[in-house]
């Protein structure tokens, strides 16, 4: 995994642009931080820093390809991981191609090569990258299916500006650090309208989407998009191939020449993959996989049952642990180290925006990863499968089906998506809000692909599952990905493998609830896997610290806010709102309702200091 970075100007020789294409670059040392390179060739220069997975000599970058007479004809800078690379390279060599590398660089690079814009449908992975044809003086920006790695981009009067975060753009003097009202309407709602970035001008590359920037200007299209198809598996053939999918996704990406690791919460996901990465290993003659789990120091206040987590995680990694013997460490967190400033201020650099939900989870998070990445440089993830197979609540919720919205914003799980409770209602009526929610689940909606002749219940749940493979999964994934390619720590999606992906979206919903449960299809594929605790267990997200310290330690920093008239957030809350919250006895507040607005408060205002936004509303 690594951060790119690049700028195409094509009335400039970006050779007079050197210092300002390193300083880009050198953002992204986090996400790269095992070496670095710079490549210019007239109007464009791109930028590379690499962590180093497959191949660790030989996968420099950015990476040029010669063909035809030894001509220098593309060049490539490139995050992420193409896990059939080994095919392809097979392939490319039965036509003709040589390879220096064993890198999967090197694979994406010559496929461009012999198939031109069309090999990109034949990659599997998570990804993002730009190409620069020397031939054609075009540039190409590309992001995989599911929009595991990301790629932004801002167009200028001449070209274009890019990079794996916002960071990276912002450090180009042509990049302006300013927010209006829909990017800040972006920050305020549990909405991620695809395609959108929250600073005024800047894009993101959407989920299966290449950008071609030329002298004419700039296009996009789509390469791959859910698709609506006829289910013709009976149900034990459903069964028996998302098993035979898992097994051979699991294959492919516990391929590295770097330590490997599995992130286990006791989950029915996480289990999944941590038992089929551990089958893999011990089968081909390795070492058995590491795991880690996460837990939290008590400081007053032990686990107690809620509506979102009825159970604590630890019993259920002891039990697979102990069932396939991995390798496994338990994390343990001090709670009131997850609300200090300097953290803070760490998370939000890292995401260049507030972490505006489920506060606590985005530090315990990077904290996880701090310790993980001692020990691993790449580790497989649970997430996503809820999406794909149908796993939250809100699926199963009669209300929250039928409702004219968002399905996690309806129903009883509507409250806990809400940060805007400190917020000025002036401010609130003036940004729309109610207008802007509306209006981006009408364009989900009909984005929705149609089945000719399925009932309705299949068609409302076939929008059910779209608009969270499309809007409520990129919030996930670009938490992931941000905290911990902040310490340099690699995380694979199993579940966001795009054959998957496709397979499960169209398996009709009576099959997909067979049973009556959550993620029936994938109970029953993967139960000789379990103990019977895991295969049973009801959906318990990732765990939010219960510790009354933590919440004290916020509720000092939103008084420190509310003393402080200089203070950025200010004028976008209400002041009467903020005294009856702070006036509520300690423990008072849920942690994973009433808590939000006041994590939202206090994280906009860090965001605010550090970047030195200036709104325009």
């Amino acid at each position: 995994m690594c951060g790119i970075a690049g700028w195409l100007s094509y009335s400039q020789n970006m050779d007079a642009q050197r210092d300002t294409l390193q300083r880009m670059t050198d953002t992204m040392a986090l996400r790269g931080p095992d070496a670095g390179g710079l490549w210019i060739d007239g109007p464009v220069g791109l930028g590379h820093r690499r962590l180093s997975i497959i191949d660790l000599e030989g996968g420099r970058q950015p990476m040029t390809a010669v063909h035809g007479g030894l001509r220098e004809v593309a060049a490539i800078t490139y995050s992420g991981e193409v896990y059939n690379f080994r095919e392809l390279r097979t392939e490319l060599q039965r036509r003709g191609h040589q390879f220096k590398t064993r890198s999967d660089t090197e694979v994406v690079l010559r496929a461009y090569v012999e198939w031109g814009e069309a090999f990109v449908e034949r990659l599997n992975g998570m990804y993002s990258f730009a190409i620069w044809d020397l031939r054609s003086q075009e540039l190409l920006l590309i992001r995989d299916r599911m929009g595991v790695k990301p790629l932004y981009y801002f167009q200028t009067p001449d070209g274009v500006v890019f990079g794996s975060e916002p960071k990276a753009l912002l450090a180009n003097p042509l990049v302006p650090r300013k927010v209006r009202a829909d990017g800040l309407r972006e920050i305020l709602e549990m909405v991620k309208t695809p395609g959108h970035a929250v600073f005024a001008g800047m894009r993101e590359v959407m989920p299966g989407e290449i950008v071609r920037i030329n002298r004419q200007g700039l296009d996009r299209r789509h390469y791959w998009k859910l698709e609506a198809l006829e289910h013709t598996h009976s149900l034990d053939e459903t069964i028996r191939h998302t098993r035979d999918l898992l097994e051979d996704i699991v294959d492919r990406q516990i391929v590295a020449d770097v330590p490997l690791c599995s992130l286990l919460s006791g989950g029915l996901d996480s289990s999944i993959i941590t038992a089929l990465a551990s089958k893999k290993l011990l089968a081909a003659g390795k070492e058995n996989i590491r795991s880690f789990s996460v837990d939290f120091v008590d400081h007053g206040g032990g686990f107690t049952g809620d509506a979102v987590r009825g159970t604590p995680d630890a019993p259920f990694v002891r039990d697979l642990v102990e069932k396939i013997r991995s390798s496994h460490q338990e994390i343990v967190l001090d709670s009131r180290e997850l609300a200090d400033p300097a953290l803070r201020a760490q998370i939000v650099r890292a995401l260049d925006l507030p972490p505006a939900f489920w506060g606590d989870m985005w530090p315990s998070l990077y904290r996880l990863f701090q310790e993980v990445r001692k020990q691993s440089t790449v580790a497989l993830s649970g997430e996503s499968a809820d999406e794909v197979f149908g796993g939250y609540r809100w699926f199963h919720d009669p209300e929250s089906i039928q409702a004219d919205t968002f399905p996690w914003l309806a129903s009883v799980t509507g409250k806990y998506f809400d940060g805007k409770t400190l917020f000025d209602p002036g401010l609130l009526a003036q940004l729309d809000m109610h207008s802007f929610l509306r209006d981006s689940y009408a364009q989900a909606i009909a984005e929705a692909p149609v089945l000719p002749g399925e009932s309705a219940q299949d068609r409302r749940m076939r929008q059910m599952s779209y608009v969270n493979l499309t809007r409520f999964v990129q919030t996930l994934l670009d938490r992931k990905d941000r905290m911990s390619m902040a310490v340099g720590l690699e995380v694979r999606v199993p579940f966001c493998d795009h054959r998957l992906v496709e397979y499960a979206f169209n398996i009709p919903w009576a099959l997909k609830a067979f049973d009556g449960r959550e993620k029936s299809i994938l109970r029953a594929a993967t139960r000789d896997l379990l103990p019977a605790s895991i295969s049973e267990r009801v959906k318990s997200p990732y765990p939010s610290t219960q510790d009354p310290a933590y919440e004290q330690a916020l509720r000092d920093a939103l008084a420190a806010i509310h003393a402080d008239r200089n203070a950025p957030v200010t004028p976008l809350l209400d002041s009467g709102r903020i005294q009856q919250a702070l006036a509520k006895p300690l423990g008072s507040v849920s942690p994973m309702y009433e808590r939000m607005g006041m994590e939202l408060a206090v994280g906009l205002n860090t965001w605010l200091s550090e970047y030195d936004v200036s709104l325009e509303l």
